[in-house]
This record gives C-alpha cells, structure tokens and sequence, in this order.
C-alpha cells in the first residue's frame, strides 16, 4: 500500500514540474554556512544541495558561524554521508561532483560575530572567498549565505575589487541579527554589491498554509524520505525528528529555476524587487513604546559612561533582550571618549524589553522598551544606508505575504512542486 502511495504521489511530477525553468548557464556558487551551530536546518538545506549539486559548479563551502558552534567538520561529516550515497545517485544523474573535490573546497571561516566596525582578521574562509572571486571567469561567483555575513564582510575589506565579481543572495531574518556589526559594513561601505536580501520569503518554504497534509512538515520525512540512505537516515537525527524546515534553501531553488541575474522572475525561490534605504534607526536615549522600530532594520543604542582605558571597538557591556522566544544577551562595544555602542536587528513584530549592564566601574545599568512593526523596509529615514542600484528584498505587495511574512507567498506557491521533485531522488536512495 505504501509503495503505491509513492507511485501515485510521484506520478504528478510529470504535471507540476513544469513550473521549473531552464537556466542559462550552470552557476558558480559558493555556500557560506552556520551548519553546526544552533539551528540544524542548515543539515536539511546541506542535504538538498548534496543531492542536486550537479546543478551548480560549486567553488566553496565555507563554515561561517557568527554564533554555535558550528564548524567545517560538520559539513565534512555531511560530505561523508553523501560518499555514501553517491554510488545509487549516480546511477540516475551525471555530473555529481566527487567527494574529493567537495572537501577540497570546505573551508573555516570566522566563529562568532563581528565586532562593531564589521570586520576583523582574515579566514580561511575569507580567503577562499576571494580566491573564488577573482578567478578568471565569464560569470559572477553566486555567494549564497546562510548563516553570518562576517567572512563576506572580511573578504570585501581585504579586497574590495571583488564587490564587481561576486552576487549575493543572503538569508537574513535571524542571520541578520546575529551578524547586525558586518551587515552594517557592508551596507555602508558596499552599497554597489549585487544583492538580494530575503528576510521573510525564505520562510514559504516551511509554510504551514495550503499545503497538501501529504507534503506537510510534519508527514514530507515519513512519506518521502523514510530514512532512505545515509543522508535520509541522518535527516531525521537532529532536534526537529525530520520536520522540514530549510529556510536556507530558497537561496539553492533560485539558482534551480529560469535566470538568477533577474531577480523579479517568478522562481522556486522567490521573487523580489529593488530597494533603495535599508533602515538604520539611531538612538541616543533609553527607548519606550512611544519607539517603533522598522522589522529587519539596523538599531543603534549609543550610551555615555566612564572614559576608560581600553582599545577602541573592544567588547565591555552586554544588552541583555527579553523577547517571545526568550532571553537573549548581546555584545556591546567601547568607541572612544566614554562612548559605547551596541547593533540590534529584531526578526519579528513584538514589543521588547532590554537591560544594559556591565562590570566597569561607575557604568549605570540601562533599560528600556521599544516596538517593532511588520513593515519593511519602512519610512525613509535619514540615518538610513543608502543604496546602489542592484540590492533586492521582500515584495511589499499585501497578497503575496504568506501570513505575517512578507514576500512568503513568492515562496510557498512552489513548495510542493519542489518537494515532489526532490521525492524523486529520495526514491533512488530506498
């Protein structure tokens, strides 16, 4: 009965993957991960990308975890599993890169944030990235980040002559938030860079809203997946026990599916439109819910106190934020002059609570509260980045928000189609 439940769900292949379109030319890409760290999705979109890296020619994987513990090993242990598998892949698709060659091109980029002025020391990561960019080639290097932009941010500094050989296509959301000090930099200093920004598209793809219960998180794993193979068995080892998430993996369905050089496409990975500021809300005072804060956006929160004897940019006081999901403690930094600084980026609409401490002599302990709005990118602000002509992001339109998320629908329409091509290589693994 199962396996003519199989036969019957894969059946309509033949009838929805139409919506997939011809790539010009296969990409140059480059993976920049937090695999390992807090969030095991970046497993699941591992997984994805091992089993259809056929697609791409892919020049890096690089382990960028601005907070976990993640680190190469971690993707090394994937690479280890897809060596497992490869011989029953194999039989079905020409062209998957050998183990090999993925190893040598996983590298270790930087553990933990940035400090406030974005940048710090060169990576191996960092310096794979730029090795990768200036290569002699016809094409961009595609730089899809899923985790923290701090080896992007390192690499621009170290050689800026790369921001006209790379485009980025970066999760942000969460990941924004943990890496706010080398967004900053690259937003001020880069404002040239080939960008799309998905802060809350990305998220269709593990939508609950009009999806067929057979291809729901909860039932994809038992009906598709079924611990087939290595990476099918390992796919349900983490904390979600096989629930789908993959919220970096949109970045890898919009390489998949028509023309990555046109952003407005309709596409597996969403669709998005140009935008111009991307907030950076300045404060100098303790906030209240007379503040509202832009979703997604830049905060800075500048406190006076003690002149202490200390090298500038260095971290010294901690905000501690009270959210839905929890507690969260934050690094902020000493510039000069008694003055201290710290960068926030909130990821949801909510009213927040904070608390500013540190172990300096004569600090005075800080608090506050602000709102956050579910509207993005918002008002035009003069402490806004300015940007160039080429940074993309989240569609405004009303219809196409999935739920609260913006753009989300852009997403969330292909989920299924996506899902029923991928079933098709899980069968070869059973």
């Amino acid at each position: 009965m199962r396996k003519l439940f199989l036969l019957c769900s894969l059946a309509v292949l033949s009838f929805d993957t139409f919506a997939q379109k011809f790539v010009p030319l296969k990409p140059r890409v480059l993976i920049s991960t937090d695999i390992g760290g807090t969030d095991p999705d970046d497993n699941q979109s591992m997984a994805h990308l091992l089993m259809y890296n056929e697609q791409f020619n892919l020049e890096g994987l690089v382990s960028s975890p601005s907070y976990g513990d993640g680190t190469k090993g971690e993707i090394l242990r994937m690479i280890d599993l897809y060596e497992k598998d490869l011989p029953k892949l194999s039989k079905h698709i020409k062209g998957y890169a050998s183990p090999a060659q993925l190893r040598a091109i996983t590298k270790q980029g930087r553990h933990g944030a940035a400090p406030y002025k974005g940048y710090d020391k060169p990576t191996e990561g960092s310096d794979w990235i730029i090795k990768c960019a200036q290569k002699k080639s016809d094409q961009p290097l595609w730089v899809l980040i899923w985790g923290g932009m701090e080896d992007l941010a390192q690499a621009l500094h170290d050689a800026p002559d790369i921001q006209n050989k790379i485009k980025v296509y970066f999760i942000g959301g969460p990941n924004k938030k943990w890496c706010a000090n080398s967004y900053a930099y690259i937003a001020q200093n880069f404002p040239n860079l080939w960008m799309i920004e998905s802060n809350s598209s990305y998220y269709g793809f593990f939508s609950t809203n009009n999806i067929p219960d057979s291809l729901s998180n909860q039932n994809y794993y038992q009906n598709y997946i079924a611990e087939a193979g290595y990476l099918g068995k390992d796919f349900k080892k983490n904390r979600y026990k096989g629930k789908v998430k993959m919220g970096d993996t949109p970045s890898l369905l919009y390489m998949m599916d028509g023309d990555p050089n046109d952003p407005s496409r309709e596409n597996w990975g969403g669709s998005y439109e140009k935008f111009n500021s991307s907030p950076r809300i300045v404060f100098n005072h303790n906030t209240t819910t007379a503040d509202t804060l832009t979703i997604f956006s830049i905060v800075e929160f500048h406190f006076k106190g003690p002149e202490i004897n200390i090298p500038a940019d260095s971290a010294c006081f901690t905000m501690t934020v009270q959210a839905e999901i929890g507690e969260q403690q934050w690094d902020g930094f000493y510039l000069d002059k008694g003055d201290y600084v710290i960068r926030y980026s909130p990821k949801r609409s909510e009213t927040l609570t904070y608390k500013v401490t540190s172990g300096i002599p004569g600090f005075k302990e800080q608090s506050g509260t602000f709102v956050v709005e579910n509207i993005w990118p918002g008002k035009p602000r003069t402490t806004n980045y300015q940007l160039g002509a080429n940074w993309y992001t989240d569609r405004q339109a009303p219809q196409l928000f999935d739920g609260i998320w913006q753009g989300g629908e852009t997403v969330r329409k292909w989920r299924s189609d996506i899902l029923l091509d991928w079933a098709k290589r899980w069968r070869w693994l059973q």
